[in-house]
């Protein structure tokens, strides 16, 4: 179980957090002019991380904010946190 802190509710259970993703995603500048490739690689395409890596979590049971986490995905032990 991990233990995420949140800037605005102090440290709280994993449980009460919702993964959302990569942080480090960014979406097409234009998606009107992307093409299907670009869309593939945006929505599919993911690195397999070792070591730190930022991730987003939401707060959902909690003050629902979007926290961007640094997470450490060989030893679960968070970096940083930072309010999206």
């Amino acid at each position: 179980m991990l233990l995420i802190p949140c800037p605005h509710c102090g440290l709280r259970d994993q449980t009460e957090f919702s993964y959302c993703g990569d942080a480090t995603v960014t979406r097409p500048a234009t998606p009107e002019d992307a093409d299907d490739a670009a869309w593939i690689e945006y929505l599919y395409m993911r690195d397999n991380p070792k070591g730190p890596h930022d991730e987003l979590w939401q707060h959902v049971h909690g003050c629902r904010q979007l926290l961007r986490v640094g997470r450490d995905v060989t030893n679960h032990e968070i970096k940083a946190e930072d309010p999206s």
